[in-house]
């Protein structure tokens, strides 16, 4: 089932929504390693349906990420950030910035005051993204300096990725000796985990999943009738085998779908010159202004 503080967010929708948008929020983050794409899918019905909760929005632009619609995440989460005042996926969103092109506002974004707030762990994501946007720009000794001041002890996932971002300026600096001594230390599982993937945390910071009895499978019920809401427990998902069979009935092609949250198309500007005519990319609610207006 869904932990309860996701529970608790989704307390703002009806019971029914509710249940039908936590489905999809489970099967999202069972499928984000295994089918991106899918996992896609399952998010966006989700923001069709509860597109004004943060968490169903953080999802949805995780999965864009995860599958390459870098405008189309920088565009939640940043919606993410006016939801809920967090700028925990800083160093995503300066990610999307590299993937669009744009490493100026990359580096950019990661001199903004927001960064300094972050915690240890989000600011050695934000200095390897900013590494990386450095050798775009053909600066090596930057993309090194950027790294310098970070040390992530033992052979963790998150020090295996630092030490490839540093093996990758090291080349680009032409120091292949040192390159290949930054990463020599880590066993071959870690690095090939390491190459190319989130940082685990990424992908279990909304759900946590845990076996539960509850079944039932309810009537669908517009967002616009509020009313008095049971506590936050009545959203639980039943975690079963039918569970993939029950989500994929609701929305997931898109047909059924929710008009309360579909009320408002806004798109940025920036973000729609950025994605340009992908047919990929819809906005649910009104996205915050953003820093290169």
């Amino acid at each position: 089932m869904l932990d309860r503080d996701v529970r608790a967010r989704l307390r703002t929708l009806s019971k029914d929504n509710a249940e039908i948008v936590g489905l999809h929020l489970v099967m999202t983050g069972r499928l984000i390693d295994e089918d991106p794409e899918l996992a896609y899918e399952h998010a966006q019905a989700a923001a069709r349906r509860g597109g004004r909760v943060d968490v169903v929005r953080e999802a949805a632009g995780l999965t864009a990420y995860r599958t390459g619609r870098f405008a189309e995440a920088l565009r939640e989460l940043r919606t993410v950030r006016r939801l809920n005042g967090s700028s925990e996926h800083l160093a995503v969103m300066a990610d999307c910035e590299r993937g669009l092109g744009r490493p100026e506002r990359a580096i950019t974004l990661a001199q903004s005051p927001e960064a300094e707030d972050l915690d240890a762990g989000t600011k050695v994501e934000l200095a390897m993204v900013v590494s990386g946007a450095r050798l775009d720009l053909g600066d090596v000794d930057g993309a090194l300096a950027a790294l310098s001041g970070f040390r992530v002890g033992g052979h963790t996932l998150l020090a295996a990725r630092v030490a490839q971002a540093k093996a990758e300026a090291l080349r680009a600096a032409g120091r292949e000796q040192e390159a290949e001594e930054a990463t020599a230390g880590f066993p071959a599982a870690v690095l090939a985990q390491a190459s190319g993937e989130l940082d685990e945390d990424e992908d279990v910071l909304l759900y946590d999943l845990e076996e539960d009895d509850q079944d039932g499978d309810e009537p669908i019920e517009s967002d616009e009738d509020q009313g008095d809401h049971d506590d936050p427990d009545d959203a639980d998902v039943a975690d079963g085998p039918d569970l993939a069979e029950r989500a994929e009935a609701h929305d997931v092609d898109g047909t059924d779908v929710d008009d309360a949250d579909l009320d408002d198309t806004d798109v940025d500007d920036a973000d729609a010159d950025a994605a340009g005519s992908d047919p990929e990319i819809g906005a649910v609610v009104p996205d915050e202004d953003t820093e290169d207006k």
